[in-house]
């Protein structure tokens, strides 16, 4: 069994949360650590290029490292066994972690909606290409179709553009009335508003609102799609397709833990404290908000956890400033319901075992999806099909069991030495 590794405050996730939450809490002398599963920290807003950290991370990460600050990276969190302990697996095998105070800043994954299609090869995230990209994959010349949802798209299709893609179609499902609403509110943003301007220019000849992806098609992988834009449809040729809806808060780690979770999100108080006595969680898992809100929210996390509440109350102010940000966010982009209906009887819901609409159409929860189709099962334990399910037909997440993550047996062979 290896050594535990101790700490006052343990931070799960390396994003802007975790790391906001890591120079607040290492202030006040706390011995903190912070795992990941990315070798690097930064998560997948702050990663450059080919692995590397980008200037803005770099710096934190050097600041954070100077203060003490223990980086666990290649290591993700599978189980927590008892009040105080996570197991976490990574290259070098499991790693025991012990904590006095606990902050989950976990992020979120990309909101994948079913279409006829869409389980095509070359068709993913929208984040996802962009990861994809940045670790090396070549798209010059290629021709890329962007669809979905929020901000993100601009700021993809930019990226891909830079990297020499030909982007040849961007499709945001929003109408231009909700655009132009949002547009609006960013004037109290300024910040955001100078971000947006370019990316919108840049996009000018390809973008379209009120429209979305009604079906791929493609042999042995996508080679066009079928768009819908104020009730006709266009058919383009295309070599990738990159289309997400929005986020999904990673909640499975507080649910095994025990937290409160209401409506998709964990339920936290105005310092970031969850139901469970001593476990603190900040960013995307208590609602999707975007980096300066995880930034604020991390940093109010790490001062309440070492016991610092004045200096949290001190930037509530600004928290509340970018919730308002994050509530316009949400409401600009809502998923019209139109987008419930592109999926067909034979379109798959969970990709993992092959379950179709059809098969789910007898099927009133998740427990009975789970026994009757398998849906929900597989590699990813439901956080594809899971939150499409709860989109397309209301039904919320079941339980959380360990492992978190597939573990080979090795982890759980040591727990059983442990034990004896």
């Amino acid at each position: 069994m290896p050594n535990p590794k101790c700490f006052d405050v343990l931070i799960v996730g390396a994003g802007p949360a975790g790391i906001a939450a890591g120079l607040a809490a290492v202030q006040s002398g706390a011995k903190v650590g912070i795992v990941d599963d990315n070798l690097l920290p930064g998560g997948q807003i702050y990663r450059g290029s080919h692995g590397s950290l980008n200037a803005g991370v770099r710096q934190k990460a050097d600041e954070a490292a100077k203060a003490g600050i223990d980086f666990i990276g290649g290591t993700s969190i599978y189980d927590a066994p008892k009040s105080g302990t996570l197991y976490g697996w990574g290259s070098s095998g499991r790693t025991v972690l012990r904590f006095e105070k606990l902050i989950m800043a976990v992020g979120a994954r990309e909101l994948f909606l079913p279409f006829p299609g869409w389980t095509l090869p070359n068709v993913m995230g929208i984040g996802g290409l962009q990861a994809m990209v940045k670790g090396g994959l070549d798209v010059k010349g290629k021709r890329i179709v962007l669809a979905g949802t929020g901000p993100l798209l601009l700021a993809v299709a930019s990226y891909l553009k830079q990297a020499g893609a030909h982007v040849v179609g961007l499709f945001e499902q929003a109408p231009w009335s909700s655009l132009i609403s949002f547009s609006i509110s960013l004037a109290s943003v300024p910040s955001k508003l100078n971000q947006a301007i370019p990316l919108l220019l840049d996009t000018m000849g390809t973008f379209k609102a009120g429209s979305w992806i009604v079906e791929a098609t493609g042999t042995h992988q996508v080679e066009s799609v079928t768009v819908e834009t104020n009730g006709k449809r266009k058919t383009i040729a295309c070599d990738y397709v990159a289309c997400a809806y929005g986020f999904v808060p990673n909640i499975e780690l507080p649910m095994l833990l025990g937290c409160q979770i209401v409506d998709g999100k964990v339920e936290v108080d105005r310092n970031q404290r969850t139901s469970v006595e001593d476990i603190f969680c900040a960013g995307e898992p208590t609602g999707i908000g975007g980096v300066d809100l995880s930034e604020i929210e991390g940093a109010i996390a790490g001062h309440a956890a070492v016991g610092r509440t004045d200096l949290a109350d001190r930037m509530l102010g600004q928290k509340a400033k970018w919730t308002r940000f994050a509530d316009n966010l949400d409401k600009a982009f809502a998923i019209r319901p139109e987008i419930k209906n592109l999926a067909q009887p034979s379109t798959i819901i969970c990709r993992c075992e092959d379950v179709t609409v059809h098969d789910l159409e007898s099927v009133g929860d998740v427990r009975s999806a789970k026994l009757q189709t398998r849906c929900g099962m597989g590699a990813c334990q439901g956080r594809i099909c899971g939150a499409a399910t709860r989109f397309l037909y209301g039904w919320e997440q079941g339980t959380v069991r360990p492992p978190l993550i597939p573990v080979p047996l090795a982890g759980f062979e040591a727990e059983s030495e442990a034990e004896n």
